[in-house]
């Protein structure tokens, strides 16, 4: 390890180097990158590392040297002068750095091997070298690439590495190689003619055959050779109809028929001119041939065919509806059906007028409102939908659009509860207890954590399937609500009630007929009906307020009563009531501390 410089290699980006070696002065540090001195950096507050103004590239090579003075003494002792420690300590150090960076630089060279007495470069490579010049000069890289091995020779010695094998074997056939020698000018034929060659080992088979055929005493080559030296060659002939006789090689089959019923053939030479008209529609006639065994089966019921002949208007009426025919034998099962039940069917064509009004009234089961009929007609007033979503019957009306035909509350009222579980100013869905919200508009009360809404401004309550609020929900927020069912009371006339009983539940009878003036509905003595009594009791004949100290305000309750059935009313009167609880002539009413109401005579 040296002991005055360092070196480095740029692997990134790295900017701060550290020296690893003391100093005396940074005038002594020089920083050399790729052998370039360079002076683009900083010292740290310690002194002790370089911080280059921008990062080195990869791979630079960077060194950082201590150099001391060896051009001057940095101490100069003078005769009788005070030797001090700093002077001696100055003179110390530049000797002891002298001899570092000394030593360094003797280290820094090509030495000698102590283990074989060789120069070694410590394993380092040696630049700038010359090319040689004597026998026994060092041969670089550059010389052995360019001159003494070019690289053609580089490419052959690459090609012949990569045949090695193929080398090897061709040593191994050098017997061959000079029988091929000697033959070389038959070679040379063989391969002017490579493509003859190549279609004869191709056909080698028929080849073969040929020579067979040559070896034989009637040899068909030779036969075919004889006949194709004659004037007129039959095997010219052929030729010249080669496509009739591929026609008929093709159908040889078809011709051994043929051949079978000559006679045949002769009648049809004989009616050549219906031959002529069958031909022209040949097309037709192979169709015929494909489905024979049809024909025979329409030839056996030639009956019907005769038949469908006589209606064969109608046979054409039935082939231009054939899609529908085709739908209706695909629901065959459906027609069965129909068949089964063909009085209601022929009861919904005699009503057919009403049944399509229905259709046009009620429009079906839907997920979300329709917003016109199935045949594309304009909603109308009082046309009905089943909605699937809140499982509710509505109504339309051109006013108000679609609404619920009847009230979302299931009897008198329905509750819900929800825990706000994220903020959000909508409710709807489910509850805490799997309660879907249905409800009739404005028809709700809703608490938020125990305190009631005001509806249409704190909680908005129009959709029947929703609570909108009007501030955000807390996560954790309970909100309860009530929906009240909702229904119209008919108008009614009492002078209609003529008939009927009203019961009192506990299983006794109920009024039948009409009371008489000025009485009223009360139970009986035996607790098991109602019947007709008088409005007032025996002692009270009338409440009269008085201002008893003339200061404007009615402050006094006054009591008439019957007087013994003398006073106000006549004795007959007075026997028509149904009890008499007090005798007395009058009394008034006050309240005492408690607030107890006091009746004094």
């Amino acid at each position: 390890m040296a002991n005055s410089f360092v070196r480095f290699t740029q692997t990134g980006s790295t900017t701060n180097y550290p020296l690893g070696f003391t100093y005396r002065s940074q005038a002594d540090i020089s920083v050399t990158l790729n052998g370039i001195a360079t002076s683009a950096f900083t010292w740290n507050a310690a002194g002790t590392e370089i911080i280059f103004n921008t990062a080195p590239a990869v791979d630079t090579a960077i060194q950082i040297t201590r150099a001391t003075s060896q051009d001057s003494k940095l101490v100069d002792y003078a005769e009788g002068s005070v030797l001090t420690e700093g002077d001696l300590d100055t003179d110390s150090t530049q000797a002891f750095f002298m001899s570092q960076e000394s030593i360094d630089k003797a280290n820094d060279v090509i030495g000698v091997d102590a283990s074989n007495f060789q120069w070694t470069a410590g394993n380092l490579r040696i630049t700038n070298v010359a090319d040689p010049v004597n026998a026994q000069d060092v041969a670089t890289k550059n010389y052995l690439e360019t001159v003494w091995l070019s690289p053609s020779n580089k490419a052959d010695l690459t090609t012949v590495a990569g045949i090695n094998t193929e080398i090897s074997n061709v040593s191994g056939k050098t017997t061959e190689i000079t029988t091929v020698s000697t033959d070389i000018a038959n070679v040379n034929t063989v391969a002017t003619n490579i493509n003859n060659v190549n279609t004869v080992a191709t056909d080698i088979a028929k080849v073969i055959k040929v020579a067979d055929d040559l070896n034989e005493a009637i040899s068909e080559v030779e036969t075919v050779a004889n006949d194709l030296n004659e004037a007129t060659s039959e095997i010219d002939t052929v030729a010249n109809s080669i496509a009739n006789v591929d026609l008929v090689g093709q159908n040889d089959a078809n011709v051994t028929k043929v051949a079978n019923i000559d006679a045949n053939v002769t009648k049809v030479a004989n009616i050549d001119g219906n031959v002529t008209k069958v031909a022209n529609i040949d097309t037709n006639v192979t169709k015929v041939a494909n489905i024979d065994s049809d024909v025979t089966t329409v030839a056996t019921n030639d009956a019907n065919v005769t038949k469908v002949a006589v209606i064969d208007s109608d046979v054409t009426t039935v082939a231009n509806n054939d899609g529908n025919v085709t739908i209706v034998a695909n629901a065959n099962t459906n027609v069965g059906l129909v068949g089964g039940s063909i009085t209601n069917v022929d009861t919904v064509a005699t009503n057919l007028t009403n049944v399509n009004a229905f259709s046009q009234t009620y429009l079906g089961a839907f997920g979300t409102a329709p917003t016109q009929t199935g045949t594309g007609a304009a909603l109308a007033n009082g046309m009905l939908y089943f909605d699937t979503t809140s499982d509710i019957l509505k109504v339309y009306a051109i006013a108000s659009g679609w609404q619920a035909a009847g009230s979302s509350v299931n009897g008198t009222a329905d509750r819900f509860q929800f825990t706000v579980s994220s903020a959000s100013a909508t409710l709807t869905g489910n509850d805490v207890n799997g309660n879907n919200l249905a409800y009739d508009a404005n028809f709700i009360d809703v608490f938020l954590n125990g305190v009631k809404m005001r509806n249409g401004s704190d909680v908005t309550v129009t959709s029947g399937s929703s609570l909108v609020f009007a501030n955000t929900l807390q996560i954790g927020d309970i909100v309860d609500a009530i929906a009240y069912g909702t229904f119209a009371v008919a108008n009614l006339n009492a002078s209609n009630i003529s008939s009927g009983t009203l019961s009192t539940g506990r299983g006794g009878t109920g009024l039948s007929t009409l009371g008489a003036a000025g009485q009223a509905i009360v139970v009986n003595s035996a607790g098991n009906a109602l019947e007709y009594a008088n409005a007032s009791s025996a002692e009270v004949y009338g409440f009269n307020l008085s201002d008893t100290n003339s200061d404007g305000i009615l402050d006094s309750l006054t009591v008439t009563t019957t007087n013994g059935g003398v006073d106000s009313i006549n004795s007959a009167t007075y026997s028509a009531f149904d009890d008499v609880l007090y005798a007395a002539t009058g009394f008034t009413w006050s309240l005492d501390a408690n607030g107890h109401l006091i009746a004094t005579v």
